[in-house]
């Protein structure tokens, strides 16, 4: 569903720039929550996996799959990063995303930009995000409700996101077509996309859920495993009048125990998911379906992209998701999906590890201020 340059004019697309630079800031503030809060050391846990979600979701955005007859649809990615990695850092994700595509592989439009950020990244995410812990309220508390939860988000947040560019078409569109027919033709298509983002997106949730689901930003608080200490029944003196006992002598002294459980590594999780990430983007991507996506298929059908205008990136030398001067078609498309993971993770990592240390600096900072506020003044000096 990435918009090119020239389906909306500029105005309105002028209008979704602010929006979604609005939005990204926002982001950036509550990101920086999620990345260094989080019960326990969880958020910390968040900030290194929030860049492979971002390249999984870039990678995974190359598998075309058919929807219907002369029609694909792919991932679109924002239930699936509001999810595993909350909310605001759900939004960077898909911006990071989003970016990359556009500047290196004129795929949707520069001028689109907001466009594509509002409606693929802030919508997905909001609506995504909202019906997944509202079902997460009414569901039994049991981990396959987390899977069957992200799956109807998932469900959900397609159409919804065919339902806004419909609407900004509405108020920009750059062709006079009747839009009944477009908004019934981009909601049905994307219903159908929409199983398909379903799929993905909780078969990846449920495989988390399954080895780690503490990563698991959105349902921390449902698959947290509360521990209760309850006295032992053997534990119990049968004599209900005991004899007073001579005081046990004090036992010596222990080592002391550590504070709280072994954290445990993300290591092994990451490196299979980049593992996973690698072979989506430079092996299975070759036999992703060449037919159009459920937007262009619309666009062509009804005359949206009778004013579609060229990418000013078209030249890029990854343009079209292929390495310039690289005759075979499975080693260039392989090869740029493989570049652009390792691009998706270098900003998106960096971006999210940035965040993460400026959280750490405020929090010594204002411990630092609250300490000096604390601490005890001398007593002014009196001459005798």
């Amino acid at each position: 569903m990435h918009v090119p340059d020239g389906f909306i004019n500029a105005p309105v697309s002028a209008g979704t720039g602010v929006l979604a630079a609005a939005a990204v800031a926002v982001s950036l503030r509550g990101a920086r929550r999620e990345l260094g809060g989080g019960p326990g050391e969880a958020g910390e846990r968040t900030a290194p996996l929030a860049g492979l979600v971002a390249a999984f979701i870039f990678a995974v955005q190359m598998l075309n799959f058919p929807v219907a007859a002369g029609t694909s649809g792919h991932l679109l990615g924002g239930a699936l990063a509001a999810i595993l990695v909350g909310p605001y850092t759900g939004v960077l994700c898909v911006s990071v995303v989003l970016l990359l595509q556009a500047v290196l592989f004129a795929d949707g439009g520069l001028t689109a930009l907001g466009t594509n950020i509002t409606d693929m990244g802030v919508v997905t995410v909001l609506v995504a995000y909202g019906i997944f812990r509202g079902l997460l309220r009414v569901l039994p508390r049991r981990r396959s409700m987390v899977t069957g939860a992200s799956f109807v988000a998932a469900l959900v947040s397609v159409p919804a996101a065919a339902v806004a560019f419909t609407a900004l078409y509405a108020l920009g569109g750059t062709t006079d077509v009747a839009l009944g027919k477009v908004f019934g033709a981009m909601v049905g298509v994307h219903v159908l996309i929409g199983i398909g983002e379903a799929v993905i997106t909780a078969a990846t949730v449920g495989a988390v859920v399954a080895v780690r689901p503490d990563l698991v930003y959105a349902a921390r608080d449902r698959l947290a495993v509360r521990l209760q200490l309850r006295p032992s029944p053997l534990s119990a003196d049968p004599d209900p009048d005991p004899a007073p006992r001579p005081a046990a002598a004090p036992a010596p002294a222990s080592p002391a125990a550590p504070a709280g459980p072994r954290r445990r590594s993300t290591r092994p999780l990451w490196i299979t998911g980049l593992v996973i990430t690698l072979l989506c983007a430079g092996g299975l991507s070759f036999y992703a379906s060449s037919s159009p996506d459920g937007l262009e298929k619309v666009a062509a059908d009804h005359g949206i992209d009778k004013k579609a205008e060229k990418h000013a990136a078209e030249d890029s030398p990854l343009a079209d998701y292929g390495v310039e001067d690289i005759a075979d078609a499975r080693l260039s498309g392989g090869l740029a999906g493989v570049i652009g993971v390792g691009a998706t993770l270098a900003v998106g990592s960096g971006v999210f590890v940035l965040l993460r240390r400026r959280r750490d600096q405020t929090r010594h900072e204002a411990a630092g201020a609250r300490t000096a506020e604390g601490a005890p003044t001398a007593p002014p000096a009196t001459e005798g």
